[in-house]
């Protein structure tokens, strides 16, 4: 076991009291604009650890049950406690560790169609909230700093996603290696084996980049053409005269989980998420985070392949920028060859202005509705 250098910042006795901020999301990209000591080499990357992430519970003695909880909600920038899937974490080596997490048998919007399956996207949400828990805990990054990511890829294995009688508990080996390092930033790429007993049930490689709250709001000044006085979430784009897509469209159950809206164009759309959805936006934020994103991709997969629906089995997603709330967002998507004849893949691209903002290479299994 690695011996720990210094404390992580813990959330305070009255972690609901912090000051609004400290608990953003992950935010989808940025601008080329990198701070300065992005680019000023590598100075190297010592472990900057918390102490130990487990509660004296989990280590019960005697006959004492052992109990379990989910991390404070503050680590992984979450709102509500429902939507914690961590439980807790080991360090293993400096860069090595081991994160245990939770899954609903049933969720609002982490679901499959049929009901029967965890959501890929899941595992998405689990692969950030474990580089966020894992860059708080153990490397020592303030609650207030910002979290941006440049690319996120994510396989699952649906037969290893079945729900079952109980919750789903996982273990999650993580491997964290920096890039850089500099006086308020951090930069590292994150890989995450997701296993479900001795099943591997999803993997995940991304990097992220996080820096000060100043830097940030340096980053942003550029891109940002509205705000919101004393709020993050800004006025969204007008939405289009036309409803959005049907839900059985896009592969979901229910109108409110719907992103996207028809346009005038072949194969695409506009995005238009609810801006108060509880799981898509738990929290005010001053751009259209990346799960949204990622989200819109895979309806756009679906909405294309339609009637027959596409469970994803691969996204790999680069975040170009940021996705402004007060840009319209024009989503596209077109069909190409996958390695599996019997997959499909669909490239999905959005764009603000006439500017990429993301791309996600999306494969999956056709099911006929």
């Amino acid at each position: 076991m690695t011996q720990l250098a210094y404390r992580a910042p813990a959330p305070s006795g009255a972690a609901a009291g912090l000051p609004r901020g400290l608990s953003t999301g992950l935010f989808s990209g940025f601008s080329d604009d990198l701070p300065d000591d992005l680019s000023t080499g590598f100075p190297g990357f010592g472990p900057a650890h918390a102490g130990s992430a487990s509660r004296p519970a989990d280590h019960p003695t005697g006959s004492t049950p052992q109990l379990t909880t989910t991390v404070p909600k503050e680590y992984v920038h979450r709102a509500c406690h429902a939507e914690v899937f961590l439980t807790g974490s080991e360090q293993l080596t400096d860069t090595t560790f081991t994160v245990t997490a939770q899954w609903p048998r049933a969720h609002t919007f982490f679901s499959t169609p049929d009901g029967t399956r965890h959501d890929p996207m899941q595992a998405a949400e689990t692969a950030r909230q474990a580089a966020l828990y894992l860059a708080h805990t153990r490397f020592g990054v303030p609650l207030d700093h910002k979290f941006m990511i440049w690319n996120l890829d994510v396989t699952a294995r649906p037969r290893h996603l079945s729900i079952g009688a109980t919750p789903t508990d996982l273990t999650l080996e993580a491997r964290v290696v920096p890039r850089h390092r500099g006086r308020s930033t951090i930069d590292f790429t994150m890989s995450v084996t997701v296993r479900r007993g001795p099943h591997v049930a999803a993997t995940s490689q991304g990097r992220f980049t996080t820096v000060s709250d100043t830097t940030y709001r340096r980053l942003r000044s550029a891109g940002r053409t509205a705000d919101a006085p004393g709020s993050d979430r800004l006025v969204p784009a007008p939405a289009p005269a036309d409803p959005p897509l049907p839900p059985a469209r896009v592969g979901r159950l229910r109108p409110a989980d719907v992103v996207l809206t028809p346009s005038d164009e072949p194969d695409t759309w506009h995005l238009t998420p609810d801006p108060w959805h509880p799981i898509l936006f738990d929290h005010a934020i001053d751009h259209i985070p990346g799960m949204v994103l990622l989200e819109a991709a895979r309806q756009a997969a679906n909405a294309l392949t339609s009637p027959v629906t596409v469970a994803p089995t691969t996204m790999n997603t680069t975040y170009h920028r940021y996705a402004e709330h007060d840009a319209p967002t024009i989503v596209t998507a077109r069909l190409t060859r996958a390695e599996d004849p019997d997959a499909l893949t669909a490239v999905v691209t959005g764009h603000q202005h006439g500017t990429p903002i993301f791309t996600t290479a999306i494969t999956g299994r056709p099911e006929h509705r």
